[in-house]
C-alpha cells in the first residue's frame, strides 16, 4: 500500500511540473503575442535653433499611441532608419556637416547601446541583409562607395566599390545578389553578397532613385524618374527584359506579397504593372509629391504618402481605386503599417507630428506630437509564435523647412506633449507589463503548491 501511495504521489508531482512548465509556456506565448509593437520616428530637431537643436528618435507605444522614450542623437539629421530581423536593434544614419553616424538603439533600454563613425557624410538609405548579418548605408553626390556594418561587432567591414550617387538597394529574397540603383550614370550594379564585389553593370533608363525585387527572387523593378518608364531586369540573366511606361517622374515602387503586382508611384498617379505580362493594367489618380509606398501585410491594401497633398491615398488592391484619401499632417514623408495591419503611422515634417490612421475606418485615430521634423518611422515587428522574427526597414530623406514661427510652435506643443505623456507612457508600460506579471506569478503559486504539497 506504501509502495502504491508513492507511485500516486510520484504522478501527482509529477503532473503539477508538467503543468507548471506548459503553463510558462503559455505565459511566454501569451505575453509576446499580448505586447504592442512600438514605432520609431526620426526627428530632425530644430536645426535653425542651435541651442536647441535636438535630433532624437521617438518611440510610440501603438497600444496607447504614448510617446513613451525619446533617444537622443549626438548631432545631425537622422536620414535613414532600419530594423534588425529580430526587432531587437534600430539602426539611424545622421547627415551632419562633417562625419556621418550609425546609432544603434537597443530595443529593450530605448537607448543607444554603439555608434559607427563611416567616416563620409551624405549617406541616403540604411538597410538590413534578409538574414540580419550586414548593414548597408549608401552614399549621395561623389561618394563612390558603400559602407558595410557588421552588427555583430558594430564594426565596418571592406565597402563595396560602385559610382558616385548610389542612392539604394534592394536584396534577392535569398539574401545572394544585392541591386543598386545609381542615379547619375543610370545604372544598375549587381552585387555579389558574399564577396560585396560588383559583377554587372546594368543600363537602365534616366535617373533610378529605387528598386524592389519581387517575392520570388525573378524579377527587378526600377523606375526611372526621368524617362518616365520602368526598367524590368531578370535576375537569372541580369538584362533589361522589358521597359513599361508610367506616368510622369516615377519614383517610388512596391509589389505586393503574392508577387503579381507592381505599385509605381508617380508624380500624382500610380501605375499598376501585372509582374506576369508587364503591362499597365490601371492608372489610379492620387495626390501630388508621393514621398512614400507601402503595402499592407495582407497585401489588400497600398498607401501613398502625398506631401503637396497632405493626405494618404488608400488603394484596393482586389479594384485598383482609390477608396479613401486620408487628411493628415502637413508634409507627411514617412510612413509605416503596423504588422497587424490595423494602423498606419504617418511622419508629417512641417506639422511635427504624427497621424494614426484606423485602417477599419480610414480616418486619423490620433495625432501624437512625437517631435520636431519627424521624417522615418519603423515598426518594430513582433515575432512569430515559433520565435522566427519578421523583418522590416524603412528610410527617409528631408528636403523641406520650417519657419521660425511654426517651429517655436512646435516646441511648444511638444513640450507640452511629453509633460503629459511621460507619466501615460509609464502607465502604459505597466499594462503592457501586467500581464506577463501577473501569469508568472500563476506559474510561482503553482510552483509553491508543489512544494507544499511535496513536504
Amino acid at each position: 500500500m506504501e509502495e502504491i501511495t508513492y507511485d500516486k504521489t510520484y504522478r501527482e508531482h509529477t503532473l503539477i511540473k508538467v503543468l507548471g512548465i506548459t503553463a510558462l509556456a503559455i505565459l511566454i506565448l501569451a505575453g509576446l503575442g499580448g505586447a504592442a509593437p512600438f514605432a520609431y520616428v526620426t526627428n530632425l530637431g530644430d536645426y535653425h535653433n542651435y541651442t536647441n537643436y535636438n535630433p532624437n528618435v521617438a518611440v510610440i507605444d501603438t497600444a496607447t499611441n504614448n510617446v513613451t522614450a525619446r533617444v537622443p542623437l549626438g548631432g545631425g539629421w537622422p536620414v535613414g532608419v532600419a530594423v534588425n530581423p529580430a526587432g531587437t536593434k534600430i539602426y539611424v544614419v545622421d547627415s551632419p556637416m562633417d562625419t556621418s553616424t550609425v546609432y544603434v538603439i537597443d530595443t529593450a533600454t530605448t537607448k543607444v547601446s554603439a555608434k559607427v563613425n563611416l567616416g563620409s557624410i551624405y549617406p541616403s538609405r540604411i538597410t538590413f541583409n534578409p538574414e540580419g548579418t550586414r548593414v548597408y548605408v549608401t552614399k549621395q553626390h561623389d561618394y563612390t562607395d558603400i559602407s558595410v556594418i557588421n552588427p555583430a561587432t558594430n564594426t565596418l567591414m571592406a565597402p563595396v566599390i560602385v559610382g558616385p550617387s548610389t542612392y539604394s538597394i534592394a536584396f534577392t529574397p535569398d539574401g545572394k545578389k544585392i541591386y543598386a540603383a545609381n542615379c547619375n550614370n543610370n545604372t544598375i550594379y549587381v552585387i555579389d553578397a558574399a564577396t560585396n564585389k560588383v559583377t554587372a553593370n546594368i543600363s537602365v533608363g534616366d535617373s533610378p532613385y529605387e528598386l524592389v525585387v519581387t517575392p520570388d527572387g525573378k524579377k527587378v523593378y526600377v523606375p526611372n524618374y526621368g524617362s518616365n518608364t520602368v526598367s524590368v531586369i531578370d535576375t537569372a540573366t541580369d538584362n533589361v527584359i522589358a521597359t513599361v511606361p508610367v506616368g510622369n517622374s516615377p519614383n517610388l515602387v512596391a509589389v505586393t506579397s503574392d508577387g503579381n503586382k507592381v505599385y509605381v508611384a508617380n508624380n500624382n498617379t500610380v501605375s499598376v504593372i501585372d509582374t506576369a505580362t508587364n503591362n499597365v493594367i490601371a492608372t489610379i489618380p492620387v495626390g501630388t509629391s508621393s514621398r512614400k509606398i507601402v503595402i499592407n501585410p495582407n497585401g489588400n491594401r497600398v498607401y501613398v504618402v502625398n506631401f503637396d497633398s497632405n493626405s494618404v491615398s488608400v488603394i484596393d488592391t482586389a479594384t485598383d481605386n482609390v477608396i479613401a484619401n486620408v487628411p493628415v499632417g502637413e508634409q507627411p514623408m514617412g510612413i509605416a503599417v503596423t504588422q497587424d495591419g490595423k494602423k498606419v503611422y504617418v511622419a508629417n515634417s512641417r506639422s511635427s507630428n504624427v497621424s494614426v490612421i484606423d485602417t477599419a475606418t480610414d480616418t486619423v485615430a490620433a495625432t501624437v506630437n512625437a517631435g520636431i521634423l519627424p521624417t522615418g518611422v519603423v515598426i518594430v515587428p513582433l515575432k512569430d509564435s515559433n520565435m522566427t522574427a519578421k523583418s522590416t526597414g524603412a528610410t527617409s530623406n528631408a528636403t523641406e523647412e520650417k519657419s521660425d514661427a511654426e517651429l517655436n510652435n512646435s516646441n511648444k506643443n511638444n513640450s507640452e506633449s511629453d509633460n503629459g505623456s511621460s507619466s501615460n507612457g509609464s502607465e502604459s508600460n505597466k499594462n503592457n507589463s501586467t500581464l506577463g506579471f501577473g501569469l508568472l506569478g500563476s506559474l510561482t503559486c503553482l510552483y509553491g503548491g508543489w512544494k507544499l504539497r511535496k513536504k
